[in-house]
C-alpha cells in the first residue's frame, strides 16, 4: 500500500501543483481499502472541499496510474473503474452482486511476480489479478 508522501511526491515530479485537494485525493487513496471509483472519491471530499471539481479527481487519479502509484481495476460489475494504492502483488477479488472488492495476499502472486520481472525484463509498475463471485454475505440471495 502506498502511503500519502509516496502519492504526493509522484504528483510533485510530475510537475503538478500539491493543492489541498490532491492532496486530500492522495491521503484518501491511501487510507482506503475500499477500492474507490471517482465518483466515491469526488462525493466524499466535495463537502470538505467545495472548490473541487470531478475533473481534478479523474485527472489526479489518470496521473497516479500512468506514473505507476495506482492501479485502475476496471468495473467490478458496477460500470465503473476502481482504485487501488496497494500496487504490491496481491489478488483482488470483486462480488458481481454488491461490488465490494477485497484483496488477497498469496506468496505465489510474488513467486510470479518475480518471474514475470525476470523472464521479461519488465521495470513492474504493477498488476492486475480479478477475480470475480459472489460474497460470502451475498451467496444466501443469489442463484447462479
Amino acid at each position: 500500500m502506498k502511503n500519502t508522501n509516496e502519492l504526493t511526491s509522484a504528483l510533485k515530479q510530475a510537475g503538478l501543483r500539491l493543492t489541498p485537494q490532491r492532496l486530500a485525493i492522495c491521503r484518501f487513496l491511501a487510507e482506503s481499502k475500499d477500492h474507490p471509483t471517482a465518483a466515491m472519491i469526488y462525493e466524499h471530499l466535495r463537502p470538505q472541499y467545495p472548490s473541487l471539481s470531478a475533473m481534478t479527481v479523474y485527472n489526479t487519479l489518470n496521473t497516479l496510474v500512468e506514473l505507476g502509484k495506482v492501479n485502475v481495476l476496471g468495473d467490478c460489475g458496477d460500470d465503473h473503474a476502481h482504485y487501488d494504492a496497494d500496487t504490491s502483488p496481491h489478488i483482488n477479488l470483486a462480488c458481481i452482486s454488491c461490488h465490494r472488492i477485497v484483496d488477497i495476499a498469496i506468496p505465489q502472486v510474488e513467486e510470479l511476480d518475480r518471474e514475470v520481472n525476470r523472464a521479461s525484463g519488465y521495470q513492474l509498475l504493477g498488476a492486475r489479478m480479478m477475480y470475480y463471485g459472489l460474497c460470502p454475505a451475498c451467496q444466501p440471495s443469489k442463484v447462479l
